[in-house]
Parts: structure tokens; C-alpha cells; sequence
């Protein structure tokens, strides 16, 4: 990646948590210190109350040669939805919870974005997942996702009738909770808590996880990502189809919720001392035995 296509900077945050205000302006003040051109998402720039920033609305963030995100995985979670087609690379500065994805602190603000904008980093590219949900051969609603796709049932008490199909073979027919169709960059989240396995972000294959089965039988199927996994409800409760549990759909029995992966990719950027598995130590406590203090 040619770190001389740095000039213009877009910079987006949480709107809605106040603690962002303090890390949004530390950001914001490291990157205009050398000159480079810095954009700011309206909302986000409502929020950081500075004389003379200059606004875009968010779809104009594409525009941009590096979008930085303050604020946690959901909000790269966001960002990935929206800016993924246009091919712009990520920096994420953590303010969330686990920041698998956002993994700048605080306190590293200064070392690392301005280490990553002197070309000082590893870029990552990650799929994304594309649902679409067919209703008698017609899209009735088409979604990508970073982490996940999720068929459940919703908050009901009753499970699901779910068919599964992959690449149009039968493989079975579940009462369950939900599945979870999980890219490798999703498998350190949802997937994650209902069992499924972590899988290296690099790797080509998508996981397909039972949620709370009826049955002492199921495992999580892992399939290569160019698959096509089809999840079809047989009968009510009508389900939802979510994507990153961030965009939702009410499907109806004999929707076919389609999974492939998706044509556009995320690039998102590191520190040059970024490392998945020692995220996965700190971070999912790896390694830790009992009595530890």
C-alpha cells in the first residue's frame, strides 16, 4: 500500500458515548499537525465542537485515502459496511470493549497513528459476508456484513424450524435457536459465545454455527468462503436475519436467507506490532490458570 496517498484524512466517532469527545480531539489534533487535509463525519464533528473543521456526510468518507474510527469493533463494524466497496483503509483507535478490530489505545494515540501514517503498519484485508433474503425468487432485502449473519428467533421463547443448505446441498433440518454464519474475522465474537471455533482472519472459510440445538449431536460445519449457505425457516415463529447484530430483517417462513461471501473487502490497517494471538492472550485471557492473580 503506498503510504504517499495519506493527504486527505476522514475522522469518525460514537456520537452517542461522551467519552469519544477527549479521544476524537486527541486524534483530530494529531493528525493536523503535518499538514495533511482532515475530514470529519458531520455527526462526529457536531460532537467535537472545533472552529473551522471542515464537515462531510458520511458516504463522502470514501472520498478519503484513510478513514480513522474512534470508538469500538462495532463501530469498524459500521464503517466496514459502509466504506467496504470503495476499497478506503481503516484505522481503528479502541474506546470500546474486546477491539479485536479497533486496536489503538488511548494512551498510543500519538505513537500510533503517527507511526501508521509514516507507513509503519501491517494492512489486513478481511471479506465481508453478503445476505440476501429471496421471498419467491424476488430480493426482498440485501445486506453485507464484517462479523456475521445471523438467522434467530428473535427473543421468542419457541425455537426454529431451520433448513440448511450449502452450495444447494441438503445438510440438515434443525429446531433450534438460530444459526450463525461466521466470517473469520467474526468468530472472536457472537460465534465465539455460542461455541464456534476461532479461525485465523486470514483464512478462506466461513463457520456455520448451531445455536442451542435440540439435539446432543451438533457441531459447527466449517466450509470454504466461497460457498453459498442457505437458511431457509420452515415454520413460525418468523425469524430475523441479522447482520453484525447491527441490521435487521423479519423474514417469513420459506424466506431463503442467502449467505456468500461478499465481492468488496475491508483493509484495515495495524501497528507494525499488532499480532492476532497475542490479542487472543490478552484479550480472551489465553493461557491463564486457576489461582492467577
Amino acid at each position: 500500500m503506498d503510504i504517499d496517498r495519506f493527504h486527505r484524512i476522514g475522522l469518525v466517532g460514537r456520537a452517542d458515548r461522551s467519552q469519544i469527545l477527549e479521544t476524537l480531539a486527541k486524534v483530530f489534533d494529531v493528525v493536523t499537525t503535518d499538514g495533511r487535509e482532515v475530514v470529519v463525519e458531520a455527526e462526529s464533528a457536531s460532537l467535537l465542537r472545533r472552529p473551522g473543521v471542515t464537515t462531510v456526510p458520511r458516504k463522502s468518507l470514501g472520498d478519503c485515502d484513510l478513514v480513522i474510527v474512534v470508538g469500538g469493533d462495532g463501530s469498524i463494524l459500521r464503517m466496514a459496511r459502509d466504506l467496504a466497496h470503495t476499497q478506503v483503509p481503516v484505522l481503528g483507535i479502541n474506546r470500546g470493549g474486546l477491539g479485536f478490530l479497533a486496536d489503538i489505545t488511548p494512551h498510543q494515540i500519538e505513537s500510533g497513528v503517527m507511526a501508521v501514517l509514516s507507513g509503519e503498519f501491517r494492512a489486513a484485508s478481511h471479506f465481508l459476508l453478503e445476505l440476501r433474503v429471496v421471498r419467491e425468487g424476488i430480493v426482498m432485502h440485501r445486506s453485507p456484513a464484517l462479523n456475521d449473519v445471523v438467522v434467530h428467533s428473535s427473543g421468542s421463547s419457541k425455537m426454529l424450524e431451520l433448513r440448511l443448505e450449502v452450495d444447494g446441498d441438503f445438510v440438515y433440518q434443525q429446531r433450534s435457536d438460530g444459526i450463525i454464519v461466521s466470517s473469520p474475522t467474526g468468530s472472536t465474537a457472537y460465534a465465539l459465545s455460542a461455541g464456534g471455533p476461532i479461525m485465523h482472519p486470514r483464512l478462506d472459510a466461513l463457520a456455520i454455527v448451531p445455536m442451542f440445538p435440540h439435539t446432543l449431536t451438533a457441531r459447527t460445519l466449517v466450509v470454504g468462503a466461497n460457498a453459498e449457505v442457505a437458511i431457509v425457516p420452515q415454520s413460525a415463529p418468523s425469524p430475523k436475519a441479522s447482520c453484525d447484530s447491527q441490521v435487521d430483517f423479519t423474514m417469513v417462513p420459506g424466506d431463503r436467507a442467502v449467505i456468500s461471501k461478499y465481492k468488496h473487502v475491508l483493509n484495515l490497517l495495524h501497528p507494525n506490532t499488532h499480532s492476532f494471538y497475542e490479542a487472543c492472550r490478552s484479550k480472551l485471557d489465553w493461557g491463564s490458570r486457576l489461582g492467577d492473580r
